[in-house]
């Protein structure tokens, strides 16, 4: 008898999955992915058609597969929990935390996703999912779990400790225990220590910590990421308007938060404009980066019309053609580069940063040295390398001046007002920048060239 093959993320492994699967080896799927983490077999099942990974989910136990389904990637997951029955579902929704749970129940249409919720087995459970669908997804409200420690001001060290083991049924980690009064409102935190340390009749009161950082439930979750990133937070608590407890966040959701955010981000920056993945079908790739391809195209040809424009100069000085792809080069990078800087600031916002005004005129200071140095580096080429005449490298060289300046004015100028408008800065980088530079400094170029060069 051939040995039972260990879990490997791999692709070798990946076709014996799929031979145990088809020749029903149910001996085989479970005892090669016995201790696997559940971030590789999520990876694993996301390479699966889907009968095969609801064979797979049905094989393990519900504690694995619930942690399975947490970590799929969002195109596999909703396919997963379209195929599986409401009370296939419950069972393992009541094995996650809430903020977990409702991430999932949220993916689906309200019928099915109440129906799922009236198959769990625990009211509590319910009534702190329902709870969190109330708040915006990206909010504080939809990131916290109703899951934490808490322990009344007035209780003694031994009654924390026992309502501490209570509690920590269903908490899986304990970051900190957080002091409330009889109304539930905030007062502080409390570490372990202090409690393991102190009498068994010292009352909470007398050792909790009263500086501590909480956040509303409306805050943005792009907020929350940068106060526990400030602070190195493992956890925060979330209050509500009455300054209640109703919450935590743990870094693991705010790092969640922080990926896609980067992901949508980078794709918008690179002119895709859908969430797709590699392994999504050729079509909604196709249709996710056709929009900015197809600007980039018409940019193309506007461009074309311009240099028509100017045909009759460009018969006279056949040299100008030649310097075309230098200014466009030129004016993309300087547009990105100014670009991806204010980005980048935006997305890290701090009370110290610059007034949009102040950021202009810094970004006028860079352009006009950058400016200089480049024009005057292209100038003595022209004129010492190349040989052309004096007022033919003057012209470059200005021409090359003047884009820079242009083109840094718009990576500048273009996030801050897309910002100022709720639209997000990161598309006003990549082709929207390189596209609209390429026109203005073909402009630029050949109106410089008219005036210098007499055409």
């Amino acid at each position: 008898m051939e040995p039972i093959r260990a879990f490997e993320l791999s692709k070798e492994y990946l076709e014996s999955l799929r031979d145990g699967i088809e020749f029903l080896d149910n001996d085989f799927i479970i005892q090669s992915l016995d201790g696997a983490n559940v971030a590789d077999i999520a990876a694993i099942l996301d390479e699966l058609n889907m009968d095969e990974a609801i064979y797979v989910l049905r094989l393990l136990d519900s504690d694995t597969s619930a942690d399975i389904l947490i970590e799929l990637e969002e195109d596999s997951l909703v396919k997963v929990i379209r195929e599986m029955e409401p009370i296939e579902l419950a069972a393992l929704i009541d094995k996650m935390d809430s903020d977990d749970a409702a991430d999932i129940l949220i993916l689906m249409p309200s019928r099915e996703r109440e129906e799922v919720i009236s198959h769990l087995q625990e009211r509590e459970k319910s009534a702190n999912i329902l709870d969190l669908l109330r708040y915006d997804e990206d909010s504080a409200g939809g990131l916290m779990a109703k899951e934490f420690i808490r322990a009344n001001q007035n209780w003694n060290v031994v009654q924390t400790i026992e309502e501490i083991r209570r509690q920590a049924e269903k908490v899986e980690k304990i970051y900190s225990i957080y002091v409330v009064d009889n109304r539930q409102h905030l007062l502080g935190r409390v570490s372990l220590k202090k409690i393991i340390l102190a009498s068994a009749d010292t009352k909470i009161a007398d050792i909790y910590e009263p500086e501590i950082i909480s956040i509303p439930t409306h805050m943005d979750g792009e907020d929350v990421a940068e106060i526990m990133r400030k602070y190195d937070l493992e956890s925060v608590p979330v209050v509500n308007a009455k300054n209640r407890l109703v919450g935590r966040i743990t870094v693991d959701d705010i790092l969640d938060l922080i990926r896609e955010q980067s992901e949508e981000d980078i794709q918008a920056m690179t002119g895709i404009s859908a969430d797709v993945e590699e392994s999504d079908s050729v079509f909604r790739i196709s249709k996710a980066r056709l929009p900015w391809l197809l600007i980039g195209v018409m940019g193309g040809l506007m461009g074309s019309q311009i240099i028509e424009f100017f045909e009759v100069g460009l018969q006279k000085y056949i040299a100008l053609a030649s310097f075309i792809p230098l200014v466009a080069a030129t004016g993309g990078n300087v547009g990105i580069q100014s670009s991806s800087l204010v980005v980048q600031t935006l997305a890290s916002k701090s009370v110290f940063d610059d007034t949009p005004w102040q950021r202009f005129i810094k970004a006028l200071l860079i352009a006009l040295v950058n400016g200089v140095v480049l024009a005057s580096f292209v100038f003595l080429i022209v004129v010492f390398v190349y040989g052309f005449e004096y007022i033919f490298g003057l012209t470059i060289g200005l021409a090359l001046f003047c884009v820079v300046l242009l083109s840094s004015f718009m990576g500048t100028v273009t996030p801050l007002v897309l910002d100022k408008f709720g639209i997000n800065p990161a598309i006003a980088s990549g082709p929207f920048i390189t596209t609209a530079n390429d026109l203005l400094g073909l402009a630029v170029y050949f109106g410089v060239a008219m005036y210098l060069l007499k055409l």
